[in-house]
């Protein structure tokens, strides 16, 4: 029943938001998925990655099979577009295999399987979708916060950022000394960061083949509430990021081309109004907060996945201030955000107590409390670095610190080893 009713409320979100695209005059979620059976998708990586994620409750038979033939059906696409001199310009020219071959599951699944059988299959290809259709609903979202908030609050954050040292700027300049060779490095790692959850979510899936079942949380879930919950805050708190409210990417609508060469100057911030094209998708730092949440899910796999999950959580900084996507402001908030999900999360399924309702509701008091100071104390906050930044990265550390302790006491406690009993020696 849960399972049942997580898809139809996910369909009927989905059917809204096409609903919000079309009226837009721009195709939703769902029709640009579609066109994705057969024309070049967007991400030929993302598809790849759903489907070895939907794989995890294949056997290793049927796993050689499913990718055979995605390989194979991208191979046959790729001969029909050379002979009919079709130019793939956008997207990649390989993925439509991977849609296929999880689609072929979903039928066999509903035809072929029966009882727990059919339910894990439906499972396993619900979750690969899932991480589709997570990709092709937050480009719907961007669309949707670009036409419904025409005036942005960069001007507040950039003013509030003055108490972190306007990271961004710094950052910036930085990774301009890098040349391309470091920008194209950290664009590939800012791009691909879904392919990292993948990585990450099957290692934490690795024996759901064996056991017949799904562990109670895992990466995924916390992917997923992210991606669900942050735009909401994007509609509440509209801002679009440094290299458009202030370089030259934001054409005449900036405030002056300054990034990342000089820190905006300290005065009254305003409401800015901003086209109808960029995405107002900066509070809170959705990046940051994926990557956070890849690094706590890969603190329990082996020391390599562990150096994983801490460089793409490092590189990710790296990118969303470097490339100026990001105020310092966000990234805090960003963190807070996630350690929040993910504690209600695991409260969900470990079931509620004192300890998790506590964590939880600190996490979204200072999460709130993030966005109110940077709203209503920007100020304050330039005008007083040496006391606000302090108090912003220690109010981020106290959500890291309460959810590092209080998740420490949930772990199973390993009972003292049995001690063998005595045997009567023979005589």
């Amino acid at each position: 029943m849960l399972w049942a009713t997580a898809a139809v409320v996910t369909l009927g979100f989905l059917i809204a938001l096409e609903i919000a695209a079309r009226h837009y005059g721009l195709p939703g979620p769902i029709t640009t998925q579609v066109q994705e059976v057969v024309f070049a998708p967007k991400s030929g990586f993302l598809l790849y990655a759903s489907m070895g994620l939907m794989m995890v409750v294949l056997t290793w038979r049927q796993r050689f099979i499913a990718a055979g033939a995605a390989i194979g059906i991208d191979i046959t696409f790729s001969l029909v577009r050379w002979a009919a001199d079709v130019k793939v310009t956008e997207g990649h020219p390989f993925g439509n295999g991977a849609l296929w071959v999880m689609l072929g599951c979903a039928v066999i699944a509903v035809t072929r399987r029966t009882g727990q059988e059919r339910v894990l299959l439906l499972k396993g290809v619900g979750l690969g979708l899932l991480l589709v259709a997570g990709r092709k609903t937050g480009d719907t979202w961007l669309l949707i916060t670009s036409k419904t908030r025409p005036a942005v609050l960069d001007q507040y954050v950039a003013t509030a950022d003055h108490a972190l040292g306007n990271p961004s700027w710094v950052v910036g300049r930085i990774v301009t000394a890098t040349g391309p060779v470091g920008a194209r490095f950290l664009d590939y790692v800012y791009t691909q960061l879904a392919v990292a959850a993948v990585i990450v979510a099957l290692y934490q899936l690795r024996n759901v083949a064996v056991e017949r079942r799904f562990p109670g949380h895992h990466l995924v879930r916390t992917f997923l509430v992210i991606g669900l919950l942050g735009p909401g805050i994007y509609m509440i708190y509209p801002v679009v990021g440094p290299i458009f409210a202030y370089g030259a990417d934001g054409g005449h609508w900036a405030v002056a081309n300054l990034w990342p060469d000089t820190p905006p100057p300290i005065g009254t911030p305003h409401h800015m109004p901003f086209d109808e094209i960029t995405p107002r998708n900066c509070m809170p730092s959705l990046h940051t907060a994926w990557a956070t949440a890849i690094f706590i899910h890969s603190r329990k796999g082996p020391r390599i996945l562990q150096f994983a999950g801490a460089f793409w959580l490092i590189a990710t900084l790296g990118a969303t201030l470097g490339f100026g996507y990001h105020y310092g402001a966000d990234l805090v908030a960003g963190v807070v955000f996630t350690l929040t999900i993910e504690a209600a999360l695991r409260s969900l399924e470990r079931g509620w107590d004192r300890s998790g309702i506590q964590l939880v509701a600190y996490g979204a008091t200072v999460f709130a409390a993030l966005l109110v100071s940077y709203r209503y104390l920007s100020m304050e906050m330039a005008e007083h670095p040496w006391v606000f930044g302090p108090l912003l990265i220690l109010a981020m550390t106290s959500v890291v610190y309460g959810y590092v302790r209080t998740t420490k006491l949930w772990e199973p406690k390993a009972g003292p080893a049995r001690q063998p009993e005595p045997q009567p020696e023979l005589v």
